[in-house]
């Protein structure tokens, strides 16, 4: 098996021999099942292995994932420019080549890598066939999100030309990606910092005084309620449970069902169940801590969902001032 007649199936099995049996068993689980047969097969009729073959092949392995690397920060050019001053000319264009053979650079890389948003800025004035072409090359979740920011009476049509694209030529894509790749790389050299934001808001109304964030919040229900609520929602997570004194905690716990507590309780840190079997009496905290321990593995969105329901009990007891949350500015000082 001479280095110069090797394959790839045969590189590929030289390489998880190398690796040993566990790290190759750990490849195997990102395998389809036809490529296991190939490769099992291919492993089978290796009979020997030199060092000399063994070193050539982990080193081509390392250059290709070193080139990968490369590439997935800049893109193939960046990648040659950096395998050019570490390996030289010659050598840089072995490695890019067995690369690309290897592992083929799907189009609009990219624009993987972009915000959605940006690639959206770019995108939303051309034609919708331009438009379906790059959304069919980005991942699933970037798409998605560009299609729904799209008007509406774009989106139908949009998806139907994805779903009934059959080949472009090379040629189009290119030139596609070429003025994509231009656009989206010029918008990148300033340097935006993010800002704003819902997380934003929140964080500002939970410095301000109760009567402030009161006034903002009634006023924000009236225009836009959507936005109030989820405002509402990540200002007390249940977590802060710990920041309520003792008779606050335990009204909630009165006020709430058992079973939303227990479920909550499963998952939270030691010092809220601390706080909180504390503010009950012996015996129901024994009873509680039983029940968890016989409630087995559970869903996190089971979870999640009971700890919302807590919350919005904590909330609707701080509105009609049965409980005090706590926060910046005068109106919460207890005297």
């Amino acid at each position: 098996m001479a280095k110069q007649t090797l394959s790839g199936k045969q590189k590929a099995a030289i390489l998880l021999i190398s690796l040993g049996p566990d790290i190759s068993a750990q490849v195997y689980k990102h395998l389809s099942e036809d490529e296991i047969e190939k490769l099992s097969l291919e492993i089978s009729s290796v009979k020997k292995v030199d060092s000399h073959m063994k070193e050539d092949v982990l080193e081509q392995f390392h250059q290709i994932a070193v080139a990968q690397d490369f590439i997935s920060q800049g893109g193939i050019g960046y990648a040659k420019t950096v395998l050019e001053k570490a390996f030289g000319t010659e050598e840089a264009s072995g490695i890019i080549n067995r690369l690309t053979s290897s592992l083929q650079v799907r189009p609009f890389d990219f624009a993987r890598k972009a915000d959605p948003k940006q690639v959206l800025n770019f995108i939303q004035s051309e034609h919708p066939q331009t438009i379906a072409l790059v959304l069919s090359y980005l991942d699933a979740e970037q798409s998605g999100q560009i299609l729904s920011e799209l008007p509406q009476e774009m989106q139908a049509d949009i998806a139907k030309r994805i779903a009934t694209m059959d080949s472009t030529s090379p040629e189009i894509i290119a030139q596609v990606e070429q003025v994509l790749e231009r656009n989206i790389s010029s918008s990148l050299t300033e340097d935006y910092t993010q800002t704003g934001g819902i997380q934003a808001v929140v964080e500002v109304l939970n410095g301000v005084d109760r009567s402030t964030e009161r006034t903002i919040l009634d006023s924000l229900e009236i225009q836009d309620p959507k936005l109030a609520e989820e405002i509402k929602k990540r200002m007390f997570v249940f977590e802060d449970i710990v920041v309520l004194d003792s008779r606050a905690i335990q009204r909630v716990i009165r006020e709430v069902e058992n079973e939303d507590l227990q479920l909550s309780l499963k998952v939270s840190s030691d010092e809220v169940k601390d706080v909180v079997f504390k503010n009950m009496s012996q015996r129901m905290a024994d009873t509680f801590m039983e029940e968890m321990e016989y409630m087995g593995p559970v869903r996190l969105r089971d979870v999640e969902d009971a700890q919302t329901r807590i919350v919005s009990v904590i909330r609707r007891l701080e509105e009609i001032g049965e409980i005090i949350i706590a926060r910046g500015g005068g109106d919460d000082i207890i005297v």
